[in-house]
């Protein structure tokens, strides 16, 4: 984020603070909309629900349009419900349907019914198809003309429409029933000559989708043929709507992330997690509070345990000192391997490297990964501890503790985040300390124990 925007947001969350409204309209008023849609993107819910009121409504309507649905989601409950009929009467059907996709079913019911009879028929339309086809996603608002039209008619008939149309770059030639037979650019519509018809200029063939097709069909066709829009026909032939490039990014993008999401078996809590982040990112102190101090008081409880556990060993202790010299190595090779394992399964999980659904693979390799470097490291240290102070049963108890606690580590840098997912809990608060205090408290009883068998001629 650049110091513009940076010191935009300092001023605008100053007067949200001071309550000074009017200086907050008048930054707003000189900001450019892009710089507002910077703005509403690093704002709280809360804090994007003041500046949108003092929004002009063409400023409102831009910003609105080019944040995510689930953002949209978010805000649009915060508004009344007049102001968020007004919103959703502004968009244009396709943006419509796409924000009903994500809301109850009461609030659609509600705001479908006080559309205008216009648009909830076009609305009606597009949520009569199939979620994520090409008719569920198409704009019912296209250009079309007469192949029998003069190009002159033609052009006055796309400047009369053109303030009602989603786009006018591409347009389509049909007959009177609807059935499609061309297609032109604007360009071309432009350089042609006014006296000609419109059937010797157009194209004849027509790249074009059916209502039932894949969403992600329709981008990869628009993607291969480089097209600015996809004719969407009915089984007749008859064409509905189109599908526009820009409405094509925003699916290309979803289709993106649904996919990492679903290999991963994430998907279905991936709006969870959309709202996690905006807790700990955005939240109140309070709400980040409840969040993250419950798990870091399970580490305090570990903690105290930890310290009743060493309590006691305190005989150990007093007769072999030496002993605890190497309490803290266990302790934090324990607590990188399972950093690590976390990070690994975070990483891969995102990625879609790592399929919940089908968890049993990579867990047993992390378990064998795990094993592997304990092995190593347990026996280095051992032979090093051995030689240095002349203990090989220290070394022993060493090793073997650097062994168990670094492999059951690595296992619970991979089932902890698996079974917070699995329970809807936040992974990425309680991970580390459910990982820290399971590890830690384990670690000292192996050690110790190991101590008390291999090293019980030297307590007293």
């Amino acid at each position: 984020m650049n110091n513009t925007i940076l010191n935009f947001m300092y001023a605008v969350l100053s007067a949200i603070k001071a309550k000074d409204m009017s200086t907050l309209k008048t930054l707003l008023t000189n900001a450019n909309y892009v710089e507002i849609l910077d703005l509403i993107q690093e704002l709280s819910t809360e804090h994007q629900a003041v500046v949108f009121r003092l929004l002009s409504k063409d400023a409102a309507l831009f910003v609105f349009e080019r944040l995510d649905t689930h953002s949209q989601n978010r805000l649009i409950k915060s508004f009344t419900e007049e102001s968020a009929l007004a919103m959703i009467s502004a968009l244009d059907p396709d943006e419509r349907v796409r924000l009903f996709d994500e809301m109850p079913a009461t609030f659609v019911k509600k705001m479908m019914s006080a559309l205008s009879d216009v648009e909830s028929e076009k609305t009606r339309l597009l949520m009569g198809y199939k979620i994520q086809t090409a008719g569920h996603i198409m704009t019912p608002e296209f250009v079309r003309i007469s192949r029998n039209m003069m190009v002159s008619d033609a052009l006055m008939k796309v400047k009369e429409n053109a303030k009602e149309m989603e786009t006018i770059y591409t347009i389509y030639i049909t007959d009177d029933s609807r059935h499609l037979e061309g297609v032109i650019s604007l360009r071309d519509l432009w350089i042609a000559d006014p006296a000609e018809k419109v059937e010797t200029v157009m194209q004849h063939m027509v790249a074009k989708v059916t209502t039932d097709t894949d969403q992600e069909d329709v981008v990869k066709l628009l993607q291969k043929l480089d097209l600015l829009a996809m004719p969407v026909v009915d089984m007749e032939n008859r064409l509905v709507g189109i599908v526009t490039i820009d409405d094509a990014l925003d699916i290309l993008e979803d289709e993106a992330t649904e996919d990492i999401l679903d290999a991963a078996g994430f998907a279905d809590i991936a709006g969870k997690e959309t709202d996690r982040s905006e807790v700990l990112t955005k939240g109140r102190i309070w709400k980040i509070w409840a969040v993250r101090l419950p798990f870091l008081l399970i580490t305090l409880a570990a903690g105290m345990a930890a310290g009743l556990i060493l309590e006691g060993f305190e005989e150990i202790l007093e007769s072999v000192v030496v002993v605890a010299f190497f309490i803290p190595l266990i302790m934090d090779m324990g607590g990188n391997v399972g950093t690590q394992s976390s990070t690994v399964f975070a990483r891969g999980v995102v990625l879609g490297h790592i399929n919940i659904k089908r968890f049993t693979k990579p867990f047993l390799k992390e378990l064998c990964v795990g094993l592997s470097m304990g092995v190593i490291v347990g026996v280095v240290s051992g032979i090093i501890i051995t030689v240095w102070l002349g203990l090989p049963m220290l070394g022993l108890a060493v090793g073997i503790s650097l062994i168990a606690t670094m492999t059951f580590a690595a296992v619970l840098g991979f089932i902890v985040p698996f079974v917070l997912i699995k329970l809807k809990v936040d992974q990425a608060a309680g991970s580390a300390p459910i990982i820290t205090s399971i590890k830690d408290i384990s670690g000292l009883f192996i050690y110790f124990g190991l101590i008390a068998l291999l090293m019980h001629a030297y307590i007293y």
